[in-house]
């Protein structure tokens, strides 16, 4: 996979992309990082970006001259064609569906905005995706990119060394994931609980099965709204609310 972000703060990046997994993932060839100060491609002879919008109003927007034409840079040598994702509290939330569909993709592009927003010509003919990170508004759109590369790149085959490791996680199968617990057996009188050193590893399934429902059930109810629940889940379901 290659990732372009198209940004006017590189620098931000260089301590997330060059540590821990998404290091890791570049060593191992499963991705290429690269960001692109789309201020270069300014044609402006101050190497402006910005300008006052249209029937007025606070802050300036982004142009759309820089950003399209770095775009095309970045596509001359892409042999797929990219997705091209706008940062946007518009857009549609990021989720770990999402983040799985993306990392099927072999070029991602992320567009980070800055000031008040874009040119609305941006979002109209050029991207592909708008995503946002939650109802909220950053300052720009750099620290949602960084999250939503993370995101992506660790479920790439080999970036994580076992595909049980993402399998689990929350949201993966629609349910948040069971407790998990390491040695000592007993820390200060908090013990591991007996099902998980049994040995017995279809009690154990069942335990895990039953931690996710009952987390889910607690914590996002609104995530059951969208799993498909079993007869005998439902029957767990009915108990938890029995004990409430």
């Amino acid at each position: 996979m290659k990732i372009d972000v198209l940004t006017l703060f590189p620098e931000m990046f260089s301590g997330v992309f060059n540590g821990s997994i998404l290091k890791r993932a570049q060593d191992r060839g499963a991705v290429t990082l690269n960001t692109v100060n789309f201020r270069d491609f300014s044609q402006n002879k101050h190497k402006k970006v910005d300008d006052y919008p249209y029937g007025g109003g606070a802050g300036m927007l982004l142009a759309p001259q820089p950003i399209f034409d770095a775009v095309e840079s970045v596509c001359q040598n892409s042999s797929a064609n990219p997705r091209i994702i706008l940062m946007c509290p518009q857009g549609e939330p990021f989720t770990q569906a999402k983040a799985e569909e993306l990392s099927k993709e072999e070029h991602l592009i992320f567009i980070c905005g800055h000031y008040e927003g874009f040119d609305e010509r941006i979002r109209e003919h050029l991207v592909t995706d708008e995503l946002s990170l939650g109802d909220y508004v950053l300052t720009g759109g750099e620290l949602a990119s960084m999250v939503m590369t993370d995101a992506i790149v660790r479920l790439l085959p080999d970036v994580l060394g076992k595909q049980e490791s993402h399998e689990n996680d929350s949201f993966s199968m629609g349910l948040l994931e069971f407790p998990q617990y390491t040695r000592p057996v007993d820390f200060r009188g908090m013990t591991v609980p007996p099902v998980l050193m049994s040995g017995n590893h279809k009690e154990i399934e069942k335990w895990r099965h039953e931690q996710s429902l009952y987390r889910t059930w607690s914590r996002r109810p609104d995530l059951l709204k969208h799993h498909e629940l079993s007869e005998a889940d439902q029957k767990i379901i009915e108990k938890f609310e029995n004990e409430k």
